[in-house]
């Protein structure tokens, strides 16, 4: 056996190692961007349902809260100073969710249904009131995002079933 022989079976032998390693690696590498992205998403999820759980937890900030979608500006100072606090923690979660989407975390199905929630909030005249006042809190890309969806000028549809003109007021009770 001569040397070009020999040197022609290593590297015969180094496709043989090297590519089922190299095919091997890029599943591994699939597979831990698939736990990763599902890991961020299930972490969404959680940060969602903290985040909503003061709604369906607390009947005094429910009424609050839908007080606040009719009018921000109708709100007494504390109530919008609470008000303004949720909406904040809202909207920084849906720009989490656009950062993650932008990033291919989220998949466009979920940033869609993302969208939608955010079109739902963003028709009521109270969050618009309340976005005018704290948009600058947001990255300018964000606003953008938000600003789209407000000049869809949507109908508010989210609580149409609801009669909001029976919400307790504060100095009703």
């Amino acid at each position: 056996m001569n040397w070009a022989m020999l040197t022609a079976i290593g590297q015969l032998a180094t496709v043989f190692v090297g590519v089922p390693s190299i095919i091997y690696f890029a599943i591994q590498l699939r597979e831990q961007n698939r736990e990763r992205r599902q890991a961020a998403v299930n972490a969404l999820t959680q940060q969602w349902g903290d985040l909503t759980r003061a709604l369906h937890e607390d009947a005094e900030f429910t009424a609050l809260f839908l007080r606040g979608v009719q009018s921000f500006h109708g709100l007494d100072a504390i109530s919008k100073l609470r008000f303004s606090a949720f909406q904040n923690r809202f909207f920084k979660n849906f720009e989490g969710m656009y950062y993650s989407r932008r990033e291919g975390i989220l998949n466009p199905e979920l940033w869609e249904e993302i969208q939608r929630t955010m079109s739902d909030f963003l028709a009521y005249n109270g969050v618009r009131e309340w976005w005018e006042t704290r948009k600058h809190w947001h990255a300018d890309v964000f606003v953008r995002v938000v600003e789209a969806i407000i000049a869809r000028d949507q109908k508010p549809t989210a609580y149409s079933t609801y009669d909001l003109q029976q919400v307790i007021r504060p100095e009703d009770d």
